[in-house]
């Protein structure tokens, strides 16, 4: 009887990476969607959950599943949480745990497979849930899980990040509105994506003021300048979480003056007709 109240622990190998020549960064397995949101889920609710332990498949998929912190949304089942998990455990991410009852839990494994710090492994799981980020953005939703001081000392994790492939680039470093997510993309995803937020990002260019020399500046992005994209970042998170998302990305990315965001509608196209004004948000 005291055998059977015992806890069984089963894990799989840690991941092991391609071996690296002192040239060579390491590479990753790619993961599906579903790979990258229970491992997202299981990073977070370790983190900002008091006391959590090991989720339970139930808790697992309402987490996978909530609206606020998340995109896309999902709606995945039992069967596909666990698939996804089985999978992920292959890799070496997720341990199962079962305990009394046989009631089945799950934790991660990343800080051994990846090799991260506290810090590391929250920023790649906001891209995990989220997707691909600007800086500013990307600054504001980790430092819910771990403090980080401000967008430089953002850049000088994401450095580390880069050089082990963690993170990729989709926009060039180290300028307003710099895009990047996670590393764990197909090579067909990631090019998709390069695409996608590259011609975004070469029409802010194309319509924005020349920058100043950098000889002026001493820096690429001026101290008062990161200082407005972080803002204009947490007030586009502001809006996202009281259901205003669209409204509040658009002034993030084009409300350098007051009323900019007006001249935006919600594909950046025309005028805003739907964003409530102030005051009669819900």
């Amino acid at each position: 009887m005291a055998a059977n109240r015992r806890s069984t622990l089963t894990t799989a190998p840690v991941m092991t990476m391609e071996t690296p020549t002192s040239t060579t960064p390491p590479s990753w397995p790619v993961l599906s969607a579903q790979e990258r949101r229970v491992l997202g889920v299981l990073v977070e609710k370790a983190q900002t959950t008091k006391d959590a332990g090991p989720l339970s498949m139930n808790s697992l998929v309402t987490g996978c599943n909530q609206k606020s912190n998340r995109d896309p949304v999902m709606n995945l089942n039992d069967a596909q949480a666990e698939e996804a998990l089985v999978s992920a455990q292959q890799k070496g991410l997720t341990v199962r745990i079962i305990g009394s009852g046989r009631v089945e839990r799950w934790k991660h494994s990343l800080y051994e497979a990846w090799h991260v710090s506290k810090p590391e492994l929250a920023i790649l799981a906001e891209l995990l849930l989220r997707g691909a980020q600007t800086e500013g953005e990307l600054r504001a939703r980790a430092s819910r899980m771990e403090p980080i001081a401000d967008l430089e000392t953002l850049r000088g994790i994401l450095r580390s990040l880069a050089e082990r492939k963690l993170i990729v680039y989709l926009t060039p470093e180290g300028k307003r509105g710099t895009t990047l997510t996670h590393g764990f993309h197909p090579p067909e995803e990631i090019e998709h994506l390069r695409r996608q937020h590259g011609a975004r990002f070469n029409a802010d260019e194309s319509g924005a003021a020349p920058a100043a020399p950098a000889a002026e500046t001493g820096s690429r992005t001026p101290p008062a300048e990161s200082d407005l994209d972080e803002l204009h970042a947490q007030i586009a998170i502001t809006h996202s979480d009281r259901g205003t998302s669209q409204c509040g990305q658009r002034f993030a990315k084009h409300g350098r003056q007051p009323g900019a965001a007006s001249q935006y509608d919600q594909a950046g196209s025309g005028p805003v007709r739907d964003c409530p004004k102030r005051g009669q948000d819900s």
